[in-house]
């Protein structure tokens, strides 16, 4: 007869705490709860509550992953500001707030070294700041100031595009100290986009073109934007997460919770949408594994925060046994 490990080529175990890195197929005891478990690869993607904000906001930037992620920036109830939230995969804490307050900013990097550029304060501005991870320090200003822009990358090679007024495909890169016009911006102007990837590999997806909302999706490879393949579903104040061979667009004006995945060539709807509808949120970390926290619904402030784990990701299943 054949053994589990004779198939599998591992052994069941019998540990205290779920393995840190478990692979497909592969079953454990854990003999602290006292269950057995297995993981398995998701089959579809889905949406997963996770623990509010400590602030509800929308027109905010987020960046990070989806157990390192930092909230910065937008609108509460009680008008702009500059709060700061770092998320670990479980819940919100509130860290020193942004030196300038302000909404519909950009943002990139990561949540211990992170940068915020431009938005509006009430005026719009260029203003930019990196975060390293305790306060935030003032950086040299965008050439172009303005609000509803996208931003991709890292702290140190950050790339911020679109926006508004008027309507902008402007594109600027920054090295850790200044800001570099790019002459050639989207070919699509626009605000209130999506956005994933690096400076050198960007993507740019959705938005407000100033007369109607758009699906185009343009990819950036360092110097020239390209147009692609366009987004299934049009809309504005969308999120975006990863990189530009392998993106998770979602949310947006509707309100919708639609969720896009793209391979580097063309868009696939998701029959899994956002458990709450959503425009003007942030969102954060890869394809497989993404955050959306805060927005708006409606005219309504939300701090709700949910997980994205996609299709092929590894999921830690409990076996019931009668």
């Amino acid at each position: 007869m054949a053994t589990y490990k004779g198939i599998q080529g591992f052994s069941i175990q019998n540990l205290s705490a779920d393995p840190s890195n478990p692979i497909e197929g592969q079953v454990w005891y854990n003999s602290t709860s006292n269950v057995w478990k297995v993981e398995e690869a998701t089959t579809v993607g889905a949406w997963a509550s996770g623990n509010n904000l400590n602030t509800a906001r929308y027109e905010f930037a987020g960046c990070g992953t989806q157990t390192e992620a930092l909230g910065l920036g937008g609108e509460d109830s009680g008008g702009q500001t500059g709060a700061t939230e770092e998320y670990d995969g479980n819940s919100w804490t509130n860290s020193n707030s942004m030196n300038t307050v302000r909404q519909g900013l950009g943002g990139a990097g990561t949540q211990t070294a992170a940068v915020g550029f431009g938005g509006g304060n009430p005026t719009f501005t260029g203003a930019t700041e990196e975060y390293d991870g305790i306060s935030w320090t003032n950086g040299n200003n965008m050439i172009t100031a303005r609000y509803l822009l996208a931003g991709a990358g890292t702290q140190t090679a950050a790339l911020a595009f679109g926006g508004q007024p008027p309507v902008t495909g402007a594109t600027e890169e920054y090295n850790g100290i200044s800001w570099t016009s790019n002459p050639t911006g989207l070919n699509t102007a626009r605000q209130g986009l999506g956005a994933a990837g690096t400076q050198t590999a960007g993507l740019a997806f959705g938005g407000y073109t100033g007369t109607a909302n758009t699906n185009s999706t343009e990819e950036y490879d360092g110097s020239t934007w390209t147009a692609s393949n366009p987004i299934n579903t049009a809309r504005v104040y969308l999120a975006g997460a990863g990189i530009q061979t392998a993106a998770l667009a979602f949310g947006g004006s509707g309100p919708t919770g639609a969720t896009e995945e793209y391979d580097g060539n063309s868009w696939t709807s998701s029959p899994v949408s956002l458990n709450t509808a959503r425009y003007g949120f942030a969102g954060a970390g890869t394809k497989s594994l993404a955050l959306a926290a805060g927005g708006n619904i409606s005219a309504v402030l939300t701090a709700v925060t949910e997980e994205w784990t996609g299709p092929g990701a590894g999921v830690t299943k409990t076996i019931t046994v009668s």
